[in-house]
């Protein structure tokens, strides 16, 4: 019969504090987006305040009655002062006003990037949707239903979560305990709506919807083509084997080319071809600027959508009155609900603070490593510059830079670029300098953009046109750049 024995055995845990978390998440936000969600944390707590705090005399005057010494659980007096008494709904609901980075069964990573409100205040994509939405006769859980699908579309106009967890997670977050079949029920509701191709699956169902609708209003022959090659031949249609193609489908050279202009004159992103994109919004409010004063970069944030914030002088002097009161159970749950809530207003504003100093160094350390760019703005200027780089020269973490870069904006001389547009990695060019590979990213897409559109280039053509201009690369690596741009094959981009 084998021994059991008791161990003892020690790990090194990294476990973030409330305080980082909140630190972490506000890094992520753009200045756009800031007030927001500075809003949103003044509503659900009342100890925090916007606007400069006012100069009221730190002494706190307990009222005129002698019934703070005799204050207890039985005290029922109907003149008794409680300045409490105004936060009675803080009190019953305290569970649910709590700050939500305060609670570790927050089911939101550091890392999401949800932002519930629109940067403008133009009529967004879900705007306009919605309101088709509330047009349609449905009951009550229907509407939900729609509104939870048109709020998970893609800037594109895509619903990319299946059917099942859009079901599970109507059931876990809103309670509403919806079928497949009335989600689907809803979803071709909304894929009923304009701009048609919204709520599909893919551009395979995009593409469908559209075509399908055109033949609703005016059916003919080519269209019917159309949607056949579309349908059936999908593959074959998004790989550009058109002979093949036009073979299995027997259509007539005419037929063929008619039947590719219908389906080529369709939208492939509804969504970004009504109201407001928020990725796609061209209304930019920079994170910073730099100015160049005769050759010295001035570097400023913007400090616009951040207000000042204050702890409110009613909650701290609650707290000095309660703490002065006879030690009873209300008083101690008074007195834990005020601290909580004034606890959560520092932790606030101090990360806040943080936000704003983490984000002027890191964006200090890329204009001086960048200095030649901010000055000239050349973009063969930009130093190959990495996210450790910049880490290593404020003495920040890796993940804490990428927080900053992603989402942020800068305002120069030369036009307004995202921080990330200024690290790239480097290579070494023939004669032994070191490069940024924007510089052959560059080289690339120029070279893309002036290319016979009938015989498109080869990435061995791409390979000899930078080895003429002193850089030996592999092919591989010229594909990779060119697959990290977004730029398809040459068979792809072959135009008939």
């Amino acid at each position: 019969m084998g021994s059991q024995r008791l161990t003892q055995t020690q790990k090194l845990l990294q476990k973030l504090s409330p305080q980082q978390i909140l630190i972490m998440k506000l890094l992520q936000i753009p200045t756009m987006e800031l007030s927001t969600r500075i809003k949103e944390e003044i509503m659900q707590n009342p100890a925090l305040e916007e606007g400069e705090s006012n100069d009221y005399d730190d002494e706190y005057s307990v009222p005129e009655s002698d019934t703070v010494d005799t204050f207890d659980d039985e005290q029922s007096d109907d003149d008794h002062y409680d300045p409490l008494d105004d936060f009675d709904d803080y009190l019953k609901d305290d569970d649910e006003d709590d700050a939500a980075y305060k609670y570790a069964a927050n089911n939101t990573s550091p890392d999401d990037k949800h932002y519930d409100a629109p940067i403008t205040n133009e009529t967004t994509f879900q705007d306009t949707l919605l309101e088709q939405l509330g047009f349609r006769h449905l009951d009550e859980k229907k509407r939900k239903i729609g509104a939870y699908i048109i709020g998970n579309l893609d800037d594109a106009g895509y619903l990319s979560r299946p059917i099942t967890g859009i079901a599970d997670d109507l059931l876990f977050t809103q309670n509403i305990d919806a079928s497949e079949d009335e989600i689907r029920e809803v979803l071709e509701i909304i894929q009923d709506f304009d701009p048609a191709g919204v709520g599909a699956a893919d551009l395979r169902e995009c593409l469908l919807i559209q075509l399908r609708r055109m033949r609703t209003d005016t059916p003919n022959e080519d269209l019917e083509n159309a949607i056949i090659i579309i349908d059936k031949y999908f593959d074959e249609f998004t790989k550009k084997h058109y002979e093949k193609l036009q073979s299995r489908c027997g259509m007539t050279d005419a037929s063929f080319k008619a039947a590719l202009d219908i389906i080529l004159s369709l939208n492939p992103k509804p969504g970004g071809s009504t109201g407001t994109s928020i990725q796609n919004n061209n209304y930019i409010i920079p994170d910073f600027t730099v100015i160049n004063n005769d050759g010295e970069l001035e570097l400023q944030i913007n400090g616009r959508n951040t207000p000042d914030l204050h702890v409110s002088r009613d909650f701290l002097n609650m707290l000095k009155y309660y703490t002065e009161t006879k030690d009873n159970r209300e008083k101690r749950e008074a007195v834990d609900f005020i601290k909580n809530k004034i606890d959560s207003a520092n932790w606030f504003i101090d990360a806040i603070k943080q936000r704003k100093d983490t984000l002027y160094v890191t964006m200090k350390a890329i204009m001086d490593y960048q200095r030649d760019f901010f000055l000239t703005g050349d973009e063969g200027k930009l130093h190959p510059m990495i996210l450790k780089d910049i880490a290593e020269k404020v003495g920040l973490d890796i993940s804490t830079i990428s927080r900053v870069a992603n989402s942020k904006y800068v305002q120069t001389a030369f036009g307004t670029f995202q921080l990330k547009y200024f690290f790239s990695e480097g290579l070494l060019n023939d004669e032994g300098e070191e490069v940024s590979t924007r510089e052959i990213r560059k080289i690339v897409r120029e070279s893309v953009e002036n290319e016979d559109k009938t015989n498109p280039l080869t990435d061995d053509q791409l390979t000899a046109i930078l080895k003429e201009k002193g850089y030996t690369l592999a092919r591989r690596t010229i594909a990779k750049y060119r697959e990290q741009m977004g730029i398809p094959v040459a068979r792809l981009r072959k135009l008939i």
